[in-house]
């Protein structure tokens, strides 16, 4: 990359990054290899949309379509038109998101679902599944740790942004405590079957009596670690000052046409914050 790309993206005066990677099929397509872990997934396709976000940027502005300078909340969005939901097909389109909260903020929720129903065009997702990281220095989140988010899950039930919503790696005992404080209940619980090869009998039998869909997934407890992120930022964007940012959340979608099972689109949404850049 050139000095002119350095100066161009220096980061120093941004607040806040927004990244949104449109569907990774397109980027899947063009990686020499396949991701081997949703973690390297997340990853691969962030920096393959760093990289081509800061191509158009620098190419854009060397034609004078855009002022100089970057302003205070960036944001890299290469979700394509064709890649928005149409409202006569929106019946025929299941799509849900998980939700991965990488830092303690409440507002994140909201935050989080309003940008995913602007960009894919919706008024409503159909599902949100909620994951807690690295909030509590147990190896899975409390009912203290999640109850804040799932409060705020409930308001947008309620506001009917969101369909139903569930939890993920809970056991039997948080996810009781969960559905005992709870005015929207879960309707779902997610398990890794990495760290648990058998669902425990104690949390199916719960599950069924409660009518909560228990489900798998392989997705690491921190799907995108700082150090792998900020390493992103400096190959991909030349930021020498990378070790300032820090993943606030991240949320992966899927749109996925009910009748035939097929996935329309799958994409990731990752937005990072300076560290102590938002008020408290």
């Amino acid at each position: 990359m050139t000095e002119d790309r350095n100066e161009i993206f220096n980061l120093e005066d941004m607040k806040t990054i927004s990244v949104y990677t449109g569907n990774v099929v397109r980027w899947c397509g063009s990686m020499k290899k396949c991701p081997t872990s949703t973690a390297q997934e997340v990853l691969d396709c962030l920096k393959a949309a760093l990289c081509e976000w800061g191509s158009k940027y620098n190419s854009d502005q060397m034609e004078g379509k855009i002022p100089e300078g970057l302003p205070e909340h960036l944001v890299c969005d290469l979700i394509q038109p064709t890649e928005r939901i149409d409202p006569d097909e929106r019946e025929d389109i299941r799509i849900s998101a998980k939700l991965f909260i990488c830092q303690p903020d409440i507002r994140i929720v909201k935050e989080a679902v309003t940008c995913a129903c602007s960009e894919l065009g919706v008024s409503q997702l159909d599902s949100v599944i909620l994951s807690v990281v690295a909030l509590s220095e147990e190896n899975r989140p409390t009912r203290e740790d999640l109850m804040p988010y799932w409060k705020e899950l409930e308001v947008l039930v309620q506001g009917q942004k969101v369909a139903s919503i569930g939890v993920s790696d809970l056991d039997r005992e948080v996810l009781e405590a969960l559905c005992q404080h709870a005015q929207v209940q879960p309707s779902s619980n997610q398990v890794n079957l990495v760290s648990c090869c058998v669902i425990p009998p104690d949390l199916a039998a719960f599950a069924k009596d409660n009518n909560i869909q228990l489900l798998t997934h392989n997705d690491p407890a921190d799907i995108l670690p700082v150090g792998s992120f900020q390493q992103a930022l400096r190959t991909s964007l030349q930021d020498p000052r990378a070790n300032e940012w820090v993943p606030h959340w991240i949320l992966r979608y899927s749109a996925v046409i009910k009748e035939r099972g097929i996935i329309k689109s799958k994409g990731y949404m990752v937005h990072a914050e300076k560290q102590a850049a938002r008020p408290q």
